[in-house]
């Protein structure tokens, strides 16, 4: 079953990587054309070798890209989805190899978030620039959420738990997976929220690892392909993202061992809050200014 699976990723790999270079070439209007910068390649570069190590490459990219105005916010969720895909992608080649879970479990989830996020993009690339403001200020809050979870050890991390699903459990696993792809296109991220679900349902917290990679390498090529199509992406931060991003995650899986990230983990939490707060009081303010120019006509 693994074996299929590996086969299947390749094939989607493939057509994403397919869609993407043909729709670029076919749409001459896709936003930010141009070749990345070797800022946005090391944007890339840094998220992924952390999203890999389990600090997540969603909130990180957004916040910088916010702080250094790269990418314009309603173009924010798709360039997530799109630059990161090829990273996530290498880290479940890696992933889902050197970790035990069930395959069926495996599998199942990984279809109930593919689902959900097919049925989330869609939403997401249609939504108006201050619904994504407002979407993305709250999913980094939540982001930040469970990093401060996890840096403060309230998120479980012990060994213990199976390593399958059956029965009501797996039916509200599934659940749970459909739900967290359908949100994760606004840029919350799937690792986090995994983890938890995965630990409450009863399971091995480190089975969170190859379902979360399993999914998301799955789920972003569908959900990307949306983003391309509509062009509501930034083809010259996601080809950064992409171009340094297979080169983090690999380094941090095949050489990166054992790491004191706590204090990272604190710095990223406080970065990302700010970022969500900022969001959040950005679209406040264009409310607030829209208002101002609307004009009531004369009786």
């Amino acid at each position: 079953m693994i074996a299929v699976l590996f086969v299947a990723l390749g094939i989607l790999t493939l057509t994403f990587i397919a869609v993407w270079i043909y729709e670029a070439r076919r749409l001459a209007d896709t936003p930010d054309r141009g070749r990345p910068d070797a800022e946005r390649i090391a944007v890339g570069f840094f998220a992924n070798f952390f999203d890999a190590l389990g600090i997540g490459s969603f909130a990180t990219s957004t916040t910088y890209f916010r702080l250094r105005k790269l990418v314009r916010d309603e173009l924010i969720p798709g360039t997530l989805n799109v630059g990161h895909c090829l990273a996530t992608i290498t880290q479940a080649f890696i992933g889902i190899a050197v970790i035990a879970v069930d395959p069926l479990t495996l599998i199942l989830m990984i279809v109930a978030a593919v689902a959900g996020s097919w049925f989330g993009a869609d939403i997401v690339a249609r939504m108006p620039r201050r619904a994504i403001q407002i979407g993305m200020g709250v999913a980094l809050l939540i982001a930040a959420g469970f990093m401060f979870a996890k840096v403060t050890r309230l998120m479980p991390s012990s060994d213990a738990g199976t390593l399958d699903l059956t029965g009501l459990r797996l039916v509200l696993g599934l659940a749970g997976s459909f739900f967290l792809g359908a949100i994760m296109p606004l840029g919350i991220g799937y690792y986090a929220p995994c983890m938890v679900l995965v630990a409450m349902l009863g399971m091995n917290p480190r089975a969170a690892f190859p379902i979360m990679m399993g999914a998301c390498a799955f789920l972003m090529p569908i959900a990307g392909m949306q983003f391309v199509r509509k062009k509501k992406y930034s083809l010259r931060a996601a080809t950064g993202l992409a171009a340094g991003g297979i080169f983090g995650s690999a380094l941090a899986l095949l050489i990166v061992k054992e790491m004191n990230l706590t204090t990272v983990m604190w710095l990223v939490t406080v970065v990302v809050i700010y970022a969500g707060i900022s969001l959040l009081r950005t679209a406040a303010r264009e409310k607030k200014a829209a208002a101002g120019q609307v004009t009531v006509p004369a009786p």
